[in-house]
């Protein structure tokens, strides 16, 4: 009985190292794609070499999705290199892109939408807010709101989703809100490996709030 036990203890701590490396493994995966995402979107200037670039990594965000296919984080990226590419594409040809992005969203946020500190959530929320509503498009901004509100309620010192809101309310008549959600993303720190995507955010936000203010 004793050596049954004693390799079944064997059994669970070799399960538990080979899990510990799959989640390293996809970690690593994950970020490099953010990165490369980050040079693209933060380092083109110009929309149609961004619009490049983007479609340039989508068959390396599905190779990540396809290789980790019950985990959300991949299906969150490849959403994002798929939005981004919308997103510099512009027009009704970016259209398909942007229903894309949705589908993956969502996928991702049935299987987690905790994930990546709610980050599902929050893009599938900006894709409500920018795409075009009926017929054009699906915009919505009654889901956006609650999608970008659920996404602060998950992380709610996140860059991300506090400048999303805060975008959002100020486009929506909100002006103190947005610029209180928006001061508060520009006080996040750069996360480790992230620091180019945090600048850029930042910059970001930094021009929306100067031009909210002078509104104000």
């Amino acid at each position: 009985m004793k050596r049954i036990t004693h390799w079944l203890a064997i059994c669970v701590a070799v399960l538990g190292a080979t899990g510990a490396l799959a989640q390293a493994a996809l970690e690593t995966e994950v970020l490099a794609l953010k990165q490369s995402w980050a040079q693209a979107n933060y380092g083109i200037s110009d929309k149609a070499a961004r619009a490049a670039a983007m479609e340039a990594l989508q068959p390396r965000a599905h190779a990540l999705t396809a290789k980790y296919p019950q985990r959300a984080e991949p299906l969150i990226w490849e959403g994002i290199v798929h939005s981004s590419y919308a997103d510099a594409k512009g027009g009704l040809g970016a259209l398909g892109a942007a229903k894309k992005a949705r589908g993956l969203f969502e996928s991702a946020i049935a299987l987690d939408e905790k994930a990546l500190d709610g980050s599902a959530l929050g893009s599938l929320g900006v894709l409500y807010a920018k795409v075009p509503g009926f017929p054009l498009g699906f915009g919505d901004r009654k889901k956006a709101r609650a999608l970008l509100t659920k996404a602060v309620a998950v992380n709610p010192e996140g860059i991300d989703s506090n400048y999303f809101l805060g975008e959002f309310l100020a486009d929506n008549g909100d002006l103190p809100g947005g610029i209180r959600h928006l001061e508060k993303a520009l006080l996040v720190k750069d996360r480790p490996g992230q620091e180019l995507a945090d600048q850029g955010r930042r910059e970001q936000v930094r021009v929306l709030l100067a031009r909210l203010r002078a509104k104000g």
